[in-house]
């Protein structure tokens, strides 16, 4: 079949899709075999179909085809067949034995043996390798996972998974191409021709007298056209002000011309005359001039679209001026721009930051240039400190009050409790930040420097996907919203009050763009139609209605200085255009050219120093000077861009920021940035600086007298507006002492002593108490395990109900401590040795079926659904003290030794692969980086060392700063990697420090001073916070970014008081999903689970970077490196 053959039956499986032949759909993509529809597959398996299971996979692969497709097959009977046997149909389990599974026999003969026998027990669950078997639903939720996995690795399926990119009926739209086309060849077009067939060509009757060509507008085939005719001009002090001389008003389409010319000369200043009625500014308009081929038939972009992010524009701080700080512009001005030239881009690659998940959207700070906001597809806000490279303040999509929301979200997000952001944006002063999710949620934050990042306002802000946000001022400050829901909304930041709707988009809206002129404020919005409305703050309905240059999905944004607007769009052919609008008229002054032919997604854009446009586009950036439609210069950034890469200019044009596709961020600088960016530059301390900000709602008032360098946006680190008006330059202020004064006040560290200050739970024990050795949350979130002293394994499960709806752990319901029916306990083999005196380990599978375990006998292997030992290895000597399992092969586990070696061994095949040499005390931590593919491993002489996985060949040893005058014994040091899988946690009972692997670099140490040593830590969930417990029973939690000490728990909080008893925890397990969740094991045997108040939200507010002189922990700058 033909390319073109092939992308019919795109065509007609998605016309059969909107048309809602479902079953239709199905059959065309099993027998075509071009698309594999994964939700489709889905939906069979979870409902048990199996034989349209079978009959749908048919389509794509056989069960003989390779090893990939014989999984698939097998899995899918072997469900099949177990389920018959779990509703005691043993003849129908034996049938699908002998039709279904027999054909694996020729290929495994011993399990197919082992298949068969499971006819011969009363319950298949007897089996081992079964006996965690849950019921039908959960089976198969499993059991999906897994044939996801083989299909995407399936050679077969390779390029069928993805559905290409198509406008919304597209098949309908050709069709309204062709009728057009065969309109416009007719000798004696009609104006509204009447078309009632497909079968045959068009051609129209011969009327009375001949007409001018029009487009087909017939209903049938329901898709956006051109329409013809002239642009009637707009208010003096609109979007875009009118000629000098009248238009005409072609068959009817504008609604309430101007009778009369307005006699503004184009050639004036911008906003003279300010008309008495602001309403009457705008008025409908035409289509701008068909003056490009590429602008003839294109129609609505679909909402695929919508799910990229759309960094454009410029910081909407020009918002908020008054408008005699902005340049005057003349129709014969250059704009200034002379003083720049393209050494001013920034093109050199600073500094690479690993994300971890896609980047969708990036906002630089409009007073701290050197902050970061970025929105990832995860749903992950984050604010970046460039100079040291951290993520200082973190924050995961989480609705914060699903109660308060519609019942339509509630069910959304009880399906999937996920969401991808489409838009970051801070406020012109940067006090607050807004993020776009694709899930109705539009949330505010407040920020007040430092990680110091508050939850503000939660708005449920439109139904479905919020595409995009922006802030704006009419009167107050607010915020801008538009979604899918094809409505434009104005907020109010302070009290979430909603001020004005905007209807009259006939598709989803992608963009909003605020802006004003002389004394009027309106807002652009653009639609996946390529619809372009502009609206007063009123009731009135749009003012502008036009179309995008190849009715593209369009963002809009003006130069710093307010006075050129430019538009950026892609269309679902991959066209992209680029243009400045001419004002005077409403129609495109200049179309810039070197874009790519065919875009992947909506090319990004931004603006600089009055100057540069820039783009994400061809996988790199793309300069143009704005007076030039040639391109000026392009940059690749060393590699490693996306087809369509995010892109964000800081306000000053110094730095860019660009998503890559390994999800991380580049940043480049021309020399002024790479000045902005050393650490201890007085540039970065002055824009770094941490400013008092002004109650939220709040606003310079308009007629605050500002610095020029707002508007001409030429200094390096900008005027800063504050409460009160002052304009002084940060660079040219020394601190005073008052200042510092506070400064110092920004932060106090909270210290919690009573136990209303926060949620404990010791969770319930009828075993005999032992110190607790080890502790771990499951895989899952659900249990707590234990391993106590005296080789006992203790799990406590929370149930599913009422009070916890999601069954995961929390200290706000007490969980069952589990044991089988049996009642036997997990108990670890015990050497002659003195139980006490052991060291104890274990390590916990992936799925949460097997926990490995060792208290200084032989390393067990326990069923952790049946609490049976399923084998048992490796006597002593020398005994095991760690146990780590390999990250890519559950079958392969680290094992350190007492006699300081590391055994990495093969389970299934009972043998020690290879034994690596390099310490000289025990091994107390292991730590594998997936992403550097090492080993990582710690004796307790506090050395650390470094091994390729590969080979396993030892790369680097480097032994602890131990501090001078500190000199102890022999201590357990562990090691564990932050999310990112580079950056590396080392904890000893002096101190904690931060390494960078695989070189081990150390950035940051923390000592221990005034609470006694360190007993263990570790990172949350997130890798944000630090989690360290203490000999004198506190809990402290450090920012893990720099190490600040931000909450102290003192023992009161948790503990009963009791003198004659010294009780401490001895190890801390973070939750895998609740960021502020940790658990507790103690020397008495218990087991403590802690969370922070609900009204609270988290342990304590972090200091801001130059408020840790309130810490009373020690950080040790002096191991410090130059931050990073």
């Amino acid at each position: 079949m033909s390319s073109l053959s092939r992308e019919l039956v795109f065509l007609i499986l998605q016309f059969l899709d909107e048309e809602k032949f479902k079953e239709t759909v199905h059959k065309l993509e099993q027998e075509s075999g071009f698309f594999f529809n994964m939700r489709y597959f889905e939906d069979l398996v979870t409902a048990g179909e199996w034989d349209e299971v079978e009959k749908y996979l048919s389509g794509y692969t056989k069960v003989d085809d390779n090893r990939y497709s014989m999984k698939i097959f097998f899995e899918i009977r072997k469900q099949k067949y177990l389920e018959a046997l779990d509703r005691r149909d043993r003849a129908k389990a034996a049938d699908i034995l002998v039709k279904d599974l027999k054909v694996f026999s020729t290929f495994n003969e011993e399990l197919f043996k082992e298949i068969t026998q499971l006819l011969t027990l009363e319950n298949f669950r007897e089996n081992e390798q079964l006996s965690k078997y849950g019921d039908t639903k959960s089976a198969r939720g499993i059991m999906l996972v897994e044939l996801k996995k083989l299909i995407e690795a399936n050679p077969l399926f390779r390029d069928k998974l993805q559905f290409p990119t198509l406008k919304n009926s597209r098949l309908r739209t050709l069709i309204n191409q062709s009728l057009n086309w065969q309109h416009q060849l007719c000798k004696n077009p009609r104006a509204n021709p009447d078309i009632k067939t497909l079968f045959v060509d068009h051609t129209c009757g011969h009327p009375n007298g001949a007409r001018a060509p029009s487009p087909v507008t017939n209903p049938l085939m329901n898709a956006a056209v051109p329409k013809a005719g002239g642009f009637p001009p707009l208010g003096a002090h609109g979007p875009f002000q009118p000629t000098p001389t009248p238009l005409p008003t072609p068959l009817g389409w504008m609604a309430n011309p101007s009778p009369v010319p307005h006699p503004v000369a184009s050639a004036g200043p911008m906003g003279l005359g300010v008309p008495n009625n602001a309403a009457a500014l705008l008025k409908r308009p035409r289509t701008p001039p068909n003056n490009s081929a590429a602008m003839d038939y294109q129609t609505a972009d679909s909402e695929h679209v919508l799910k990229r992010s759309r960094p454009f524009g410029i910081s909407d701080d020009v918002n908020t001026l008054p408008v005699n700080i902005l340049p005057v512009a003349y129709n014969n001005q250059s704009h200034g721009q002379s003083s720049y030239s393209s050494d001013d881009l920034p093109r050199n690659v600073v500094m690479n930051l690993n994300q971890g998940s896609a980047v969708r959207s990036l906002d630089f700070h409009p007073v701290q240039q050197i902050l970061l906001l970025v929105g990832t597809n995860m749903g992950d806000v984050m604010v970046w400190e460039l100079v040291s490279r951290e993520r200082i303040a973190v924050k995961n999509f989480k609705v914060w009050d699903t109660g308060a929301c519609t019942m339509a979200l509630q069910t959304s997000l009880a399906a999937d409790y996920t969401a991808s952001i489409n838009r970051v944006m801070w406020s012109p002063d940067g006090n607050l930040c807004g993020v776009a999710y694709s899930k109705s949620i539009v949330h505010i934050y407040a920020y007040s420097g430092g990680n110091d990042l508050r939850n503000h306002l939660e708005i449920e802000a439109h139904t479905g996907s919020v595409n995009d946000l922006a802030f704006s001022y009419p009167n107050k400050l607010c915020i801008i919203t538009c979604g899918e829901d094809r409505l434009i909304k104005v907020w109010d930041v302070v009290t979430g009050a909603k001020l004005y709707t905007f209807e009259g988009h006939e598709a989803p809206v992608y963009s909003v763009c605020p802006h004003h002129k002389e004394n009027i404020q309106f807002i652009f919005s653009t639609a996946t139609d390529g619809k372009i409305k502009a609206w007063l703050y009123d009731n009135m309905g749009s003012r502008v209605d036009y179309d995008a240059p190849g009715h593209s999905s369009t963002t809009m944004a003006y130069s710093a200085d307010g006075s050129r607007l430019f538009s950026c769009g892609t269309n679902k052919e991959g066209e992209s255009f680029l243009v400045e609008w001419n004002e005077s008229e409403g129609a495109v002054k200049r179309t810039y050219h070197g874009l790519g032919k065919r875009s992947v997604g909506v090319v990004q854009f931004d603006t600089t120093k009055n100057r540069f446009l820039a783009s994400g586009d061809d996988f790199m950036v793309k300069f143009w000077d704005m007076d030039n439609v040639s391109l000026l210069t392009t940059i690749d950034a060393d590699g490693g861009l996306p087809a369509s890469p995010c892109i964000r200019f800081n306000k000053e044009g110094a730095l860019l920021a660009v998503s890559t596709s390994e999800n991380g961020i580049k940043i480049l600088a021309n020399a002024d940035g790479i000045r902005l960016l050393r650490p201890f530059d007085t540039s970065r301390v002055a824009s770094a600086a941490v400013v008092k900000p002004p109650i939220i709602g709040s606003f310079p008032a308009g007629s605050a007298a500002v610095g020029a360098t707002i508007g001409d946006r030429t200094a390096l680190v900008p005027a800063m507006v504050g409460i009160n008006a002052d304009n002084r330059s940060l660079v040219d202020v020394k601190p005073r002492v008052d200042e510092a004064m506070e400064k110092s006040k920004v932060w106090k560290l909270t210290e919690i002593n009573e136990a209303s200050q926060c949620h404990s739970l010791r969770l319930p024990d009828s075993i005999s108490a032992m110190r607790v050795s080890r502790l771990i949350y499951t895989n899952s979130g659900l249990a707590i395990l234990a391993l106590a002293s005296n080789a006992v394994h203790k799990l406590w499960k929370w149930q599913r109900n009422d009070r916890n709806l999601s069954g995961k752990a929390t200290a706000s319901v007490v969980p069952q401590l589990w044991q089988p029916s049996s009642g036997i306990l997990m108990t670890n083999d015990l050497s002659d040795t003195n139980p006490e005196d052991a060291v104890s380990c274990f390590a916990l599978s992936k799925n949460d079926s097997y926990v490995m375990s060792a208290s200084g006998g032989k390393i067990s292997l326990f069923n952790m659904m049946t609490f049976k030992t399923m084998t048992t290895f490796m006597a002593p000597p020398p005994a095991a003290t760690f146990l780590a399992f390999h990250p890519q092969d559950n079958n392969i586990i680290a094992i350190g030794m007492e006699d300081s070696s590391i055994q990495i061994y093969n389970v299934r095949v009972d043998e020690v692969k290879t034994k690596l040499k390099g310490h000289q005390k025990r091994i107390t931590g292991l730590a594998f980086s997936n992403a550097l593919n090492v080993l990582v491993s710690s004796g307790a002489d506090a050395q650390l060392c470094v091994w390729s996985m590969d080979g396993w060949e030892k790369l680097l040893c480097k032994h602890l700063q131990i501090p001078s005058g500190r000199a102890v014994a022999l201590a357990d040091t562990r090691v564990q990697f932050h999310q990112d899988q580079t950056h590396l946690l080392a904890v000893h009972e002096t101190q904690i420090a931060i390494y960078e692997a695989p070189k081990l670099e150390c950035l940051k140490q923390w000592l221990s001073q005034e609470r006694g040593p360190i007993t263990h830590a570790t990172y949350s969930c997130d890798s944000q916070s630090i989690y360290a417990s203490f000999e004198d029973g506190s809990v402290s939690v450090l920012t893990a970014s720099n190490l600040r000490l931000r909450c102290r728990i003192n023992p009161s909080a948790y503990l009963s008081p009791n003198p004659s008893l010294r009780v401490y925890p001895l190890v801390i397990a973070a939750h895998p999903s609740e960021p502020t969740q940790f658990a507790l094991g103690l020397t008495d045997g218990g087991v403590y689970v802690l969370e922070p108040l609900e009204s609270e939200g988290q342990w304590g507010t972090a200091p801001a970077e130059n408020a840790a002189g309130t810490s009373t922990a020690s950080v040790v700058t002096g191991s410090e490196q130059p931050q990073r």
